[in-house]
């Protein structure tokens, strides 16, 4: 059952890396940019990141791998 305490956490530990990348990726796109600590458009990179995944779930499950 998945730890909802912390929203930020990663639970697949291996997937750190990628996740990290996606998010510099993503805020690049939008032409935000990333700082230590805290950042206000967290919300705004973490909606697109969901939106990304979705669409690469997508089209894993429809065949179409290409990404």
């Amino acid at each position: 059952m998945a730890n909802y305490s912390n929203s930020n956490q990663i639970n697949v530990p291996e997937a750190r890396e990628a996740m990290r990348n996606m998010k510099h990726e993503v805020a690049n796109e939008l032409g935000i940019t990333l700082n230590q600590g805290y950042n206000g458009n967290a919300g705004h990179i973490g909606g697109n990141m969901v939106k990304k995944m979705i669409e690469a779930q997508e089209r894993q499950m429809s065949g179409n791998s290409r990404f």
